[in-house]
């Protein structure tokens, strides 16, 4: 039997309006995500604005894996809201995230509504460099990586390597994601999106 590892996946889309046609815009996107909440594995969605007054939007949402995203995208209730703003909504960038690299987004500035509450963020088309983004994960995981080897020497030593890996992956996989790599990641901001460092932001 095979054996698949379902990973959430979340998509960003950019898509266009008429800056005074905003409000269909907003009441559009509430609406495709009221059809999207009655499937199984959906997760949440949200909407930007990029700025005040500006054509540009970012929509995005997020499903448990693969299966049920497909589910979703070839539904004809996806398909009947999309064809609903034909003539009002232009598509312009599609985007997939099921690693890490989501952390390293940069913020959207005029957030319009988050309609559901979860995991996922605002979409922005840059990145910092993959070179900032190494060095970040490894001062998250260089401290967690020694904690555990330490720790498992001194308690679980005549434990086969084997088992011993196992049970410090299962340990630091949740706190690498959910602990501590979100918090590096805040307090690198600056560095990771080449600004000035905040001690000399004021000066």
């Amino acid at each position: 039997m095979t054996m698949t590892h379902a990973a959430p996946v979340t998509v960003a889309i950019a898509r266009r309006a008429d800056p005074a046609r905003g409000d269909e815009m907003v009441a559009w996107m509430r609406a495709g995500t009221a059809l999207a909440e009655s499937f199984p594995g959906f997760l949440g969605a949200g909407f930007v604005q990029r700025a005040p007054g500006s054509p540009e939007w970012h929509m995005l949402y997020r499903f448990a894996d693969d299966e049920t995203l497909r589910r979703w995208e070839e539904s004809p209730q996806r398909h009947w809201w999309l064809t609903s703003a034909q003539g009002i909504v232009e598509h312009t960038r599609m985007e997939r995230r099921t690693g890490i690299e989501g952390w390293f987004d940069a913020p959207v500035d005029h957030v319009v509504e988050k309609l559901v509450a979860g995991d996922a963020e605002p979409a922005v088309p840059a990145a910092p460099p993959r070179w900032k983004q190494a060095v970040t994960i490894w001062l998250a995981f260089f401290p967690l990586s020694l904690t555990a080897t330490l720790l498992t020497a001194r308690f679980i030593a005549d434990v086969p390597l084997a088992v011993r890996t196992l049970l410090m992956t299962l340990c630091l996989t949740p706190l690498m994601t959910y602990l501590v790599l979100p918090r590096i990641t805040r307090a690198l901001h600056w560095w990771l999106h080449g600004q000035p460092a905040p001690w000399r932001a004021g000066r």
